[in-house]
């Protein structure tokens, strides 16, 4: 087999010397390129048509962002953005323009080595599409409300987990959902240590609802979205309150989906509405299928709309989801899911 053709994009003559060291180490990879700035690096890979370009963000001449963009409008490539942590409200801009994930910049220690080439092996497989250039932007969210609301100031609640593909994959379905959406949204999303923040402004910045991370002793409010740190597990309790829990060392993935489906199924049972989105591996089916067994609505993401086939297809395999649709069916089919919810409890 072919080893697969990788190009670096980076101002750092250390950095780039440890991709290639991290990269080249297994014999599977191989960088056929090097670029030290933005337009070096659009230029590189129209020549050299890579499988996979790893992104710096802060880089002369052009900055990472605009070589991104530039890139996805013209023969677009998988882009895996390698960021410093404190760059990361800037690296989920470049997830809106087109790039498949985020990580932080690799040590040469194994864990790092292990993680960027499980990484590169995953996301040169994945088909991307050039894309037209357009000028609108979406809406902005309106600032958080300081109102602390009483215990249970809801009905529903919506619980998503997803990995690879998962910020993109969410900014399509938040987006989209009305101003006066009730049920909070959880939301386990596999991320880098240091990525959560910058996520969850990101997707502030694009949503009609007020975005944050889940805080420890939070109540819920209505009309929110809570992000799973990813140092923690995150759990909702009886009284519908956060409560995190030390993700455990050598955990595969972090936040654990599984952990928050399935605390979701144990308090709101058939309130609850649990969404299996794109991703690697097979968390999250077994807290799909807590919500499915407590009498609650469950939903994936189809194969056609994911950049990664698989915690969706694990899910749907074990017969736990009853609805899949395509990413952009996914806000409509939410929407009439708590609208004949509400009409069947209405009636009963």
């Amino acid at each position: 087999m072919s080893p697969i053709r990788v190009m670096i994009a980076d101002d750092s003559p250390v950095a780039r010397e440890v991709l290639r060291h991290l990269l080249t180490r297994e014999g599977d990879i191989e960088v056929v390129g090097e670029a030290c700035n933005g337009r070096e690096a659009v230029a590189l890979a129209r020549r050299l048509v890579p499988q996979l370009v790893t992104m710096d963000l802060t880089m002369p001449v052009m900055d990472g962002l605009a070589a991104i963009d530039e890139i996805m409008h013209t023969k677009a490539l998988p882009i895996l953005v390698v960021s410093e942590r404190f760059e990361a409200p800037t690296a989920y801009r470049a997830l809106e323009l087109g790039a498949l994930e985020v990580i932080g910049k690799p040590t040469l220690a194994d864990t790092d080595a292990t993680r960027l080439l499980e990484r590169v092996r995953l996301l040169a497989g994945v088909a991307v599409i050039t894309r037209l250039r357009r000028r609108s932007a979406l809406p902005c969210s309106p600032p958080p409300s300081a109102y602390q609301p009483p215990p249970r100031a809801f009905r529903r609640i919506v619980a998503i987990a997803c990995s690879t593909g998962g910020p993109q994959a969410l900014a399509r379905l938040l987006s989209r959902l009305p101003a006066d959406f009730l049920p909070p949204v959880v939301i386990a999303q596999h991320i880098s240590h240091g990525f959560i923040d910058g996520m969850a402004q990101w997707l502030a910045s694009i949503c009609h609802l007020p975005v944050s991370v889940a805080r420890a002793g939070e109540f819920l409010k209505p009309g929110a979205v809570y992000l799973s740190p990813s140092e923690s597990n995150l759990e909702v309790t009886f009284d519908h309150r956060f409560k995190l829990t030390p993700s455990p060392v050598g955990a595969l993935y972090h936040p654990s989906c599984d952990t928050l489906l399935c605390s979701v199924a144990e308090v709101y049972g058939s309130d609850a509405i649990g969404v299996i989105m794109t991703g690697m591996g097979r968390d999250g089916v077994q807290g799909m299928r807590a919500i499915r067994q407590a009498g609650g609505a469950t939903l994936a993401q189809d194969e056609e709309s994911s950049v990664i086939y698989g915690m969706n297809q694990e899910a749907v395999n074990a017969g736990v989801v009853q609805r899949v649709v395509s990413l952009d069916e996914l806000p409509e089919l939410l929407l009439h899911t708590l609208c004949v919810r509400s009409l069947s409890r209405s009636s009963s």
